[in-house]
């Protein structure tokens, strides 16, 4: 039954991961939610689990960007250079505070930090809708607004506040052309993810219970995972790229909005801890 039990979570957390990763509505918020509701822990390590979920992710990204990836490394180079930068304030904030970050979010007023992030997320999204729709053109894709971007995944190292939505968000109220800041988007979650994943090899490498007590269901459930978080973020991402064409958030804020509201709901009946 341990065994049956891994397999169906993995199958669910896997498929929300990869399709909230691309969809304006934060996966680790949806995970962190969702290890709640299913009690799902994984031998004690869901950050462990969680990471290996994204780099599932990760393959649906390279699949549909592949091209867009060789390119980054033909000169001028302007496109890497913006991403590397854009990637430091995330990288610093995820090693200063990861723990803290995952410390307040499992803690006992988790639920109330998840429930104000998926409602900041709503916002930003309304916002960038708005601006969007009533600005009359927009700019070349440049380092303003890959600078801008890059600030604001680092506050979305917080779950549910989306990384998607929220750099999205930052690149077009920064003044960028939509289609351009989303594809910037979708490939600064290249480095981010390959960052967590080697930051927690070390983690492994230094402490190898931190696998071990994961138990051969969990490896298995693990491996499971993947796939599904590959498969649904691969659709996701084709998804997300019509709807950015459009810059319509709104039903994607309306869901985070009755999300946040829900979550605060549950949580002061006593029903989620």
């Amino acid at each position: 039954m341990e065994f049956l039990t891994a397999i169906w979570q993995s199958i669910v957390l896997g498929t929300v991961q990869g399709l909230t990763e691309f969809l304006p509505v934060s996966s680790s918020g949806h995970l962190a939610l969702l290890h709640r509701i299913l009690g799902a822990d994984f031998g004690g390590n869901t950050l462990f689990f969680d990471i290996m979920l994204h780099v599932g992710t990760l393959a649906a990204v390279v699949a549909v960007f592949w091209r867009d990836i060789l390119d980054l490394f033909k000169k001028p180079f302007k496109t890497l250079l913006i991403l590397i930068v854009a990637t430091i304030p995330a990288g610093v904030a995820g090693l200063l505070l990861n723990d803290w970050i995952d410390g307040v979010t499992n803690g006992p007023y988790g639920v109330i930090v998840l429930s104000c992030c998926f409602a900041l997320t709503a916002v930003l999204l309304l916002l960038a809708e708005n601006y969007s729709k009533k600005r009359q053109t927009a700019q070349p894709f440049g380092w303003k607004h890959g600078i801008c971007m890059g600030v604001m995944q680092a506050f979305a190292l917080f779950p549910g506040l989306s990384r998607s939505g929220s750099t999205i968000a930052a690149g077009v109220l920064s003044g960028g052309e939509r289609k351009s800041v989303a594809h910037f988007s979708f490939l600064m979650s290249i480095p981010v993810i390959l960052g967590s994943a080697l930051v927690s090899s070390i983690d492994v490498v230094k402490d190898p219970t931190l696998v071990t007590s994961i138990g051969a269901s969990g490896f298995v459930g693990i491996a499971v995972g993947v796939v599904f978080a590959a498969v649904s973020g691969f659709f996701a991402v084709k998804f997300m790229l019509r709807i950015i064409e459009k810059a319509n958030y709104k039903w994607f804020s309306l869901y985070l909005a009755v999300l946040a509201v829900t979550c605060i709901s549950l949580y002061a009946a006593g029903v989620l801890v």
